[in-house]
Order: C-alpha cells, then sequence, then structure tokens
C-alpha cells in the first residue's frame, strides 16, 4: 500500500507539473514579448544569453527555449546557431495576430496599427458592400440582420457589441462573395476585433452607429448597391471619429 501510495503521489505531481509548465511559458513569453514591444530589446539587437534569460524569469532553459520558438514563429525574434537570438524589425513582427496585438496592449500606439487598420477597411468595405448588394444570399442578409440586432440589444454592453459587431463585418466580407476579400476577413479578424473593441469601449453612446449597420442591412435587401457603398463610407466616417476617441484612452492608459 505505501510503494502504490508513493506511485500515485510520484503521479499527482508530475501531472502537477505537466499542468503548471504551459502557463510558467506563456507567462514568459507574454513577458518577453511585452519586453520587446517596450524597447526594452530595441529591433536589430540581441537578447540575453539563454542563462542570463533564465536568471531574468526565473525558469528554466527549457521554458526559456520554448518561450522563444512561440516568440519565433509569430516574427518578433530570429535565432541563429552560434550567434543567438535577435530582435526582428517591427515589419516582420504577425501584428495580425491576437497574441501579438495583446502583447502590444498598452504600446498599439506606437505603432499607429488602429490607423491602419481602419485604412484598410477604408479600402475594402465600400466594395465589399457594394458587392454584397449584388451577391448576398438570403441566409447571408439574414446572418447580416441577426448580427445587427445584437448589436442593439447589447449597446450598453461593450464586449457583447463588440463581437457582434466583429461578426457583422465578418459577414459582409464573405458576403461580397469576392474570395480575396473573404481571405482578408480571416487574415485581420483577430486586428478588427482590436480595433472595434477599442472602438466601443472609448465612446458611450453606440446608437450611430447601430443606425447606419441596420440602414445597410435594408440596403442589401434592396440590392441597392449606391445606398450599400454609402452606407459602408458612413460606417468608417464614424470609425474614424470613435479611433480618436480611443486614441485618447490609449494614450492616457500609456
Amino acid at each position: 500500500m505505501k510503494l502504490e501510495s508513493e506511485g500515485q503521489s510520484r503521479a499527482e505531481k508530475s501531472s502537477s507539473s505537466s499542468e503548471r509548465r504551459p502557463r510558467v511559458r506563456r507567462n514568459v513569453t507574454v513577458a518577453i514579448a511585452q519586453d520587446i514591444c517596450a524597447d526594452r530589446y530595441p529591433s536589430g539587437s540581441p537578447l540575453p544569453r539563454e542563462n542570463d534569460l533564465c536568471e531574468l524569469y526565473g525558469v528554466s532553459r527549457t521554458v526559456i527555449r520554448e518561450s522563444l520558438k512561440v516568440l519565433e514563429s509569430k516574427g518578433l525574434v530570429r535565432g541563429k546557431p552560434r550567434v543567438g537570438t535577435t530582435v526582428c524589425d517591427r515589419d516582420d513582427w504577425n501584428i495580425l495576430d491576437a497574441e501579438v496585438l495583446e502583447w502590444m496592449g498598452p504600446y498599439i500606439k506606437d505603432f499607429d496599427l488602429l490607423g491602419c487598420i481602419l485604412e484598410a477597411r477604408r479600402t475594402i468595405e465600400p466594395a465589399a458592400a457594394e458587392y454584397a448588394a449584388e451577391r448576398a444570399s438570403a441566409q447571408e442578409i439574414a446572418d447580416l440582420d441577426k448580427a445587427w440586432r445584437q448589436m442593439r440589444d447589447s449597446a450598453g454592453e461593450p464586449e457583447s457589441f463588440t463581437d457582434a459587431d466583429v461578426m457583422f463585418h465578418t459577414v459582409l466580407l464573405t458576403a461580397s462573395h469576392n474570395q480575396v476579400f473573404r481571405r482578408l476577413s480571416s487574415a485581420i479578424h483577430a486586428a478588427l476585433k482590436y480595433a472595434l473593441h477599442a472602438s466601443n469601449i472609448a465612446v458611450e453612446n453606440r446608437e450611430d452607429a447601430i443606425l447606419v449597420h441596420g440602414q445597410l442591412v435594408e440596403a442589401l435587401r434592396m440590392r441597392d448597391k449606391t445606398g450599400a457603398r454609402e452606407c459602408a463610407n458612413r460606417m468608417l466616417d464614424l470609425a474614424v471619429r470613435d479611433l480618436a476617441a480611443a486614441e485618447k484612452v490609449i494614450g492616457r492608459t500609456k
């Protein structure tokens, strides 16, 4: 019985260790990534040696190596034999990745990412809306209407409102039946969610946004291509206003 008990104890310890380790790795990955975003380790500079990183972050070499692999997969660092690990130029970072956006966090204003997302939307969404007025299926219009109703019903809840807002724009790009737009929707999903969330928590009144989204759904129902494009442009005009509010909030937070 004693041997069995000792065996169980070792198994429990091993299980507990294996459960903790991914969490430890994630924490260290976040810490190194945020130090990179804060320019503690500037682009082009080498990271400290592996042993020094272990001491700095209080973890084993295995955890450091696993964290560096994650950061390399997202374009933040590059490792070379006998050279070490170097911080990549910001242009090489996968800034559309949800985790990278989270790591950039309070430093995101320095990257002008919200402005870049808005520029991309300015280019894509009016055309997508016009195509959707001609090509959207009845089901896609119903899905847009559902997303719009969820926005309307959660106007006082920024998190739920953002989820519905992201769904609306995702369905809109899909409803354009343009294969490139549909791929772009997948590519910018995390960045779009970040941008919309930043805007939605920065403004108190979302009635204007709810109104114009509803008008876009109606334009699609009527197969009004010009009206759909105009609605998309008005949505983006509101986004400019909300972006200014969001950047003030981000600036105060930083």
